[in-house]
């Protein structure tokens, strides 16, 4: 059951703010917890990491032999690794296509100015161990650094006594260097700082549980990383050409990740907004996690039936959602309206799971109105660029004496100099 909502301008706003504290609320006990975490590994190093592993894991940290990793790509079904094998192939296809070139050129005054892109030199990736054990997530993330020229690849995942073997699989598939088990906010601060045989890293990326995120916020500026991400959403907007089964589908996709995973309709079709009602209540009686969407759909789920499809594209700019799909007669006609938003699906045969797991652009995007200044992660996420510039005397010269003016008008007299000494 979803809740139907008229839009007024005043209805749905109170139901979508409602919707939006969901991932406000910080727990201040785990901030606290992780900052003691974060700051004994950086005084102590490798004890503390192997102290809180043993504490909250109970296993010490431990690199997973190539070995190990080999025999655990052997064990996976041929039909899996042929998955994550298109599934790599497409994502590195489109970083490729994204990946940005170095380039120099003659500036109007003469001289030669430029832009050199260079790859991370290491970047940290953090993959969920237990239940939550993604090897998309892995492939989303090690490949677009990967294209991007990262010379290492550390990945870490928990000790748990059985690891993931498509987990293991996907890195290998994917490139990833080394492979350490250890997890939590003592993976993060070890990533961080250094912590004996963990190396410190540039960048961080990867979900994590309530900790992890808390941890790669606090280390954030001493590394770089993808994001904070807050619970799962989607957003579909469709008109009355719509099929509800699809709608609902896709809805409920979204709505089984998380109790706070948010899924919201926006039409302009009451009807459908009914139609798609029922077809939630059939399908969910026959997933395996019907408890977890009845739950994410009553609490964070809703239909909004809005007097025009440019009213949902207005309301959905300013929700600006992690994923958004358009379900409507003429989807590419609403694109050029859309400002805010992670991923845009279009039409009834582009569902959110397929950039989920196969289509190229990454599922690391953001949530919680993120959308608005955020990207999704890609090749871009794992380069960095430095401006370069080269002047002779010819080319420097007609230009110096505007450079020190600007100088002299900031008080800053060595500056001024600096341009001066050469031509006296």
């Amino acid at each position: 059951m979803i809740t139907i909502i008229r839009a007024d301008g005043a209805a749905e706003q109170k139901q979508l703010a409602a919707m939006g504290a969901r991932a406000a609320a910080k727990n201040a006990n785990i901030e606290k917890a992780v900052r003691a975490i974060l700051e004994d590994v950086k005084e102590n190093g490798f004890p503390a990491v192997e102290k809180y592993s043993l504490q909250f894991d109970h296993a010490a940290p431990y690199e997973i032999a190539q070995e190990t990793v080999d025999a655990a790509y052997a064990s996976c079904a041929p039909e899996l690794i042929r998955a994550l094998e298109h599934a790599a192939a497409n994502i590195r296809d489109y970083n490729e296509k994204l990946l940005a070139k170095s380039l120099e050129w003659t500036s109007p005054d003469g001289g030669k100015v430029g832009r050199i892109v260079r790859g991370l030199s290491r970047v940290g990736i953090y993959v969920p161990g237990g239940t939550a054990a993604y090897p998309s997530s892995v492939l989303m993330n090690a490949v677009p650094a990967k294209v991007a020229g990262v010379e290492e690849i550390v990945m870490v995942t928990p000790p748990t006594e059985n690891l993931s073997a498509p987990v293991l699989a996907a890195a290998k598939i994917a490139g990833v260097d080394r492979v350490i088990a250890v997890g939590g906010a003592q993976a993060v601060a070890a990533l961080t700082y250094g912590a004996g045989p963990i190396p410190r890293v540039d960048k961080l990326v990867g979900p994590g549980n309530a900790y992890v995120a808390a941890a790669k916020r606090l280390a954030y500026g001493t590394l770089d990383i993808d994001m904070v991400a807050g619970p799962s959403e989607v957003l579909v907007i469709a008109d009355e050409s719509a099929d509800p089964k699809f709608v609902a589908a896709d809805l409920l996709s979204q709505a089984e990740h998380d109790r706070l995973a948010s899924a919201v309709l926006l039409t302009d079709s009451a009807a459908l907004a009914q139609a798609v009602d029922r077809e939630i209540v059939r399908q969910t009686r026959y997933l395996s996690r019907s408890e977890i969407m009845e739950a994410s759909l009553r609490d964070f789920g809703c239909a909004i039936v809005c007097e025009s499809l440019d009213r949902c594209v207005e309301l959905a700019n300013d929700i600006a959602p992690e994923h958004l799909e358009i379900v409507t007669k003429e989807p590419r006609a609403l694109l050029p309206q859309i400002k805010n938003a992670g991923a845009v699906f279009l039409g009834a045969w582009t569902p959110e799971p397929l950039g989920d797991y196969l289509a190229g652009p990454d599922h690391v995007l953001p949530t919680s109105g993120t959308a608005r200044f955020f990207s999704p992660l890609s090749v871009d996420s794992f380069l960095k660029t430095m401006s370069v510039l080269e002047f002779d005397r010819a080319s420097l010269e007609p230009i110096s004496g505007e450079i020190t003016a600007l100088a002299e008008c900031e008080k800053l007299t060595a500056h001024a100099n600096s341009i001066r000494v050469r031509f006296e």
